[in-house]
């Protein structure tokens, strides 16, 4: 397809490039296409890493769930305790004491 290209059918190129785009517009568009292939390599580098990432992680799955499991009423040696649920205060009542928040204030009376 390309057999027949010359040089001179490079400069003819070039300068219809130059003409088209200017010689003060060509350092910034090759500034940009630089920056552009840059962000793809390095988006490129961390879809890579992330899938690694995910393979070593499903691979760590698939052995953890071939261990065998704990004979009835012992806990595994892996097992995780159970974490503590605390519940948050509501809002608006941060730093009151429960037993003030649960009490209702009275009512203001009208000035006589």
């Amino acid at each position: 397809m390309l057999q027949g290209l010359t040089g001179w059918h490079l400069v003819i190129v070039v300068a219809v490039i130059l003409l088209l785009f200017g010689s003060t517009k060509l350092p910034a568009l090759a500034r940009s296409l630089g920056q552009s292939a840059r962000a793809f390599k390095g988006e490129m580098k961390a879809m890579r890493e992330d899938d690694e990432a995910d393979a070593a992680a499903s691979a760590g799955v698939a052995t953890a769930s071939a261990a065998p499991a704990a004979p009835v009423g012992q806990v595994a040696p892996n097992a995780a305790a159970p974490a503590a649920v605390v519940p948050e205060p509501a809002p608006g009542l941060a730093g009151v004491p429960a037993s003030a928040a649960a009490t209702p204030s009275p009512t203001p009376q009208p000035a006589p």
